[in-house]
């Protein structure tokens, strides 16, 4: 039997706010990201521990979808 693969979209994340003055629990979101400038933009996988990640700081990020 043949293990398939499903095919796992991207998520674009840009940071579109400073993490100073937010809890330090966001800002550690931020980092295990790969975030901690505005304006940078990281592609990760579309997994459920990227959308917790995502959900929890949304006042300081911008998602995208992105076919990969």
């Amino acid at each position: 039997m043949t293990a398939r693969k499903k095919k796992i979209g991207q998520l674009k994340i840009t940071q579109v706010r400073s993490g100073i003055g937010c809890k330090e629990n966001h800002k550690r979101i931020l980092a295990g990201l790969g975030l901690g400038k505005i304006g940078r933009t990281v592609v990760r996988p579309d997994e459920p521990c990227t959308r917790g990640m995502v959900n929890k700081i949304p006042h300081l990020v911008s998602v995208e979808e992105v076919e990969g």
